[in-house]
């Protein structure tokens, strides 16, 4: 079964792993290979846990019972976190009011709309909040960033960033009003 909510704190190890698996699949080329290999999944999970007990949007995407692969049918699989999304009011950005600040699947989940179910939640999460927009930055070389065009995400701005010791552009994408997000997300599914 799969199951859309919001994280809790036994839920941090398996979103890091996420986050390393992640970025070790999309960023090379992109970040330095030391720098992949270097991540940790230790330090990230301090960090989720340390978001989630702060009150950030925090939400998973998880698999459980028969949609995880290679178990026998008589073992019953735990739920594993598949993929996340993380949400707040914008960081120091006017382009909008709240900010959609990650967002990964796990490559063998990829095309399945897991994608689209997170940014529909963490937008509504937003949406409560009192957010009436929505933006996210996306690396300009990041190979998905085609997916936030196809939400309806507007290209407004570029920005470079040092990052891992290399100077990276990022795109900001953004939905104004957040209805338009909100939407796309459920048509798109």
């Amino acid at each position: 079964m799969i199951v859309v909510r919001r994280a809790r704190l036994s839920d941090a190890a398996g979103i890091a792993a996420v986050h390393v698996s992640a970025w070790r699949s999309t960023y090379p080329g992109i970040l330095p290979d030391a720098f992949l290999a270097g991540l940790s999944v230790a330090r990230q999970a301090a960090y989720y846990e340390a978001a989630i007990s702060s009150g950030v949007g925090v939400h998973v995407v998880t698999a459980s019972g028969l949609d995880i692969p290679a178990r026998p049918p008589s073992i019953a699989a735990p739920a594993r976190v598949i993929g996340f999304a993380t949400d707040d009011r914008a960081r120091g950005s006017r382009l909008a009011e709240g900010e959609i600040e990650t967002l990964y699947v796990l490559d063998d989940w990829r095309e399945r709309g897991l994608g689209r179910r997170l940014m529909r939640t963490a937008a509504a999460h937003l949406a409560a909040m009192g957010c009436r927009s929505a933006i996210v930055w996306v690396l300009r070389d990041n190979p998905s960033r085609w997916f936030y065009q196809r939400l309806g995400g507007r290209p407004m701005a570029e920005s470079t960033l040092r990052f891992a010791g290399v100077n990276l552009v990022q795109v900001a994408f953004v939905w104004d009003p957040i209805e338009r997000l909100l939407q796309a997300s459920a048509q798109a599914s």
